[in-house]
């Protein structure tokens, strides 16, 4: 199994003290945007714009149109009005920032033996930022993204959840195809690991040049930039694996769900979503309707029975003769898609009201026998979990 390394990016790849970076690169920014607006105004709704991103839960929502929402209306100007003018402040201004910070050799070393390793890399920032502004901050530390080959870097313009919640991460590792052993490493401990931990991810948090391994416990573990493969390699596989059955994980990944969809297939052209690889293997538009099928008629019909009966019956469903029976592929997968996420919200709302007792309600299952209600929600995290590997690959066919 691969490695996949989550890595954070400011105080982790590169020194960047954020209680010094921030104040100057928003004193920048607004002082840039002057002649449109003033800085005090400016930098108000900038920072309210700022929390409502971290605040988000609508999978339907990405970040930037969180912010744009936030942010162009209370100033009171149209958002083409100032975006020229940011974007010329990300291409000449933003780059004056860089001697606020310093690269790391430890993360490049980090970096290139993981490599050597073929661990997978992902930049798991949280993403508050435009790409720009996170690729110019991987220059700095001497990691640019033209030569590194990260999987995934994450940024405002194509993620709809930030740290410190779980969905965040969920997000991630669904763009990336769920993989095996993925391990968040960063320097926040109310950032980055509370948002692996809350997903049943490993981690490794940063506490200091050569401190050695310390604070071990098989899941994670803390120590220095030196430590991180080290750590890896000397811990068990099963130690490393996800565990994905906590409520909180559950309901992290069934959150992300949607979003995550809606970014995957954003650049596969429409007429593509009804192209079958093969005779054997569904469509896109046949997943998105199996998955708004399932959704609305097992899944959430389900957790209502479960939450409102003692001890209830639940039947077994044989839904993938649904795709033959129901023509799924002539069916509209944008459609199919809305539904899904309309039904997933309802889903994600019940299971959001639910006390820690709740979760271990009992229910009678035709095929697995007696079970509760965190198994049946932590069944339908795994298929979506399944769907998400499913679309990745019939992507990959479409642009092969």
């Amino acid at each position: 199994m691969t490695v996949t390394l989550l890595l954070d990016l400011d105080d982790t790849l590169l020194s960047n003290k954020m209680q010094v970076f921030l104040p100057a690169y928003m004193d920048a920014l607004s002082r840039y945007a002057a002649g449109i607006v003033r800085p005090d105004i400016f930098l108000t709704h900038f920072m309210d714009a700022s929390w409502q991103m971290v605040q988000n839960q609508d999978p339907d929502c990405l970040l930037k149109d969180v912010f744009d929402a936030n942010f162009y209306p209370r100033l009171g100007i149209e958002k083409e009005a100032i975006t020229p003018l940011i974007d010329q402040f990300y291409a000449e201004i933003f780059p004056t920032l860089k001697p606020l910070t310093q690269p790391r050799p430890a993360a490049i070393r980090l970096v290139e033996e993981a490599l050597k390793r073929n661990y997978q890399l992902a930049v798991a920032t949280s993403p508050l930022f435009p790409l720009t502004a996170v690729r110019q901050r991987l220059e700095w530390a001497g990691l640019p993204p033209s030569e590194v080959p990260f999987a995934l870097i994450a940024s405002y313009e194509t993620f709809h959840f930030a740290k410190p919640r779980p969905a965040f991460l969920a997000e991630m590792l669904a763009r990336l195809g769920w993989p095996d052993r993925p391990v968040m490493v960063g320097n926040d401990p109310y950032d980055d690991i509370p948002c692996a931990e809350g997903l049943g991810v490993s981690s490794f948090l940063l506490t200091g040049e050569k401190t050695g391994i310390i604070n071990s416990n098989g899941k994670s573990a803390s120590g220095s930039l030196d430590d991180v493969l080290d750590w890896i390699e000397a811990t068990p596989d099963e130690h490393l694996a996800p565990d994905y059955t906590s409520p909180s994980a559950i309901q992290a990944i069934l959150t992300s769900t949607p979003g995550s969809i809606r970014t995957l297939i954003g650049e596969l052209p429409v007429e593509q979503w009804s192209l079958r690889s093969h005779p054997d293997e569904w469509s896109l538009t046949e997943i998105l309707c199996h998955l708004q099928d399932v959704e609305q008629e097992v899944n959430l019909p389900r957790l209502n029975k479960v939450t409102s009966e003692r001890n209830p019956f639940v039947p077994g469903e044989d839904t993938d003769k649904w795709a033959e029976v129901r023509s799924y592929i002539l069916q509209d997968g944008l459609i199919a898609l809305s539904r899904f996420s309309t039904a997933r919200r309802m889903t994600c709302e019940l299971l959001g009201k639910l006390s820690p007792e709740d979760w271990l309600l009992p229910a009678r299952h035709a095929i697995f026998g007696p079970t509760h209600l965190n198994e049946i929600a932590s069944i339908i995290a795994g298929h979506d979990r399944l769907h998400i590997q499913q679309i990745l690959k019939v992507i990959e066919t479409s642009m092969n």
